[in-house]
């Protein structure tokens, strides 16, 4: 495994896209959780806005760069042939796998911390000024608290388990292109059809199970009990997605030739 992290580790580094996506993820994230906490006030006490889930909106859309990062990370490979030469020197398919999940965790974390830190940071910045103070019932947000803090941190767990079930699917498929469109299509369309079904059963069960809407119920920090899955139990539905996109990748990986 440590010769395999390590050649894992060598490629990514080395790769020129590889700065570029991290630093795409940190600059979409922050710039679209400035600018919707720059969009949204608050006139009256109990507005019924979410601030911590305010200043997280980015996320909902550097998971997009997330997900192209984990893609090529193994699509790529596929892509030049350089696949061939991994699994001759290393032919555990399923170690491979596994060290470039746990590289592609770590720097996804990484990226995904300076990410949701600096949004954090941007909503302490500008919620008071659009009427989000302790008179109107919304103190300024801090990861002292520890709503704000499970909303912060879960965030940063979210980007990981995209990239984790983004590794998955790309190791089923292979092609970059087919990929990125199935991995976008699974995380953006679930909230879409849910707001085409009149029964709010139906409704409230697509928004329980779509990867990015129970998984995104960790940012949640007000009135839970009114949303349709609870914080942790919504990422650990994000979580079975990624388990069981890795564990049927590694099964065919390991069954089919490179």
């Amino acid at each position: 495994m440590r010769e395999a992290l390590h050649a894992e580790w060598t490629k990514l580094r080395t790769s020129p896209g590889t700065i570029w996506l991290l630093l795409g993820i940190i600059a979409l994230t922050v710039t679209l959780s400035a600018a919707a906490t720059a969009a949204v006030t608050c006139a009256s006490a109990d507005c019924g806005q979410d601030p911590a889930k305010v200043s997280l909106t980015g996320i909902e859309f550097g998971q997009a760069v997330v997900v192209i990062f984990a893609v090529l990370a193994m699509s790529g490979e596929y892509g030049t042939g350089m696949i061939r030469l991994t699994f001759t020197a290393i032919p555990r398919r399923t170690t491979v796998l596994a060290a470039k999940a746990i590289v592609l965790s770590g720097l996804t974390l990484a990226a995904g911390t300076v990410a949701v830190l600096v949004s954090v940071l941007v909503g302490r910045l500008l919620l008071p000024g659009n009427g989000f103070t302790a008179a109107h019932g919304y103190p300024a947000l801090s990861l002292a608290d520890g709503s704000v803090f499970r909303a912060a941190a879960g965030s940063v767990l979210y980007l990981v388990l995209v990239g984790l079930f983004s590794l998955g699917v790309a190791t089923l498929v292979r092609e970059s292109a087919l990929a990125i469109g199935v991995l976008l299509g699974l995380l953006y369309l679930f909230p879409i059809i849910a707001t085409v079904f009149g029964d709010p059963n139906w409704h409230r069960h697509l928004l329980q199970i779509g990867p990015m809407t129970a998984g995104l119920s960790i940012q949640n920090t007000i009135d839970l009990a009114s949303q349709p899955v609870a914080p942790w139990a919504g990422l650990g539905i994000l979580a079975a997605w990624a388990a069981a996109s890795l564990l049927l990748g590694g099964l065919v990986l390991r069954s089919r030739d490179a």
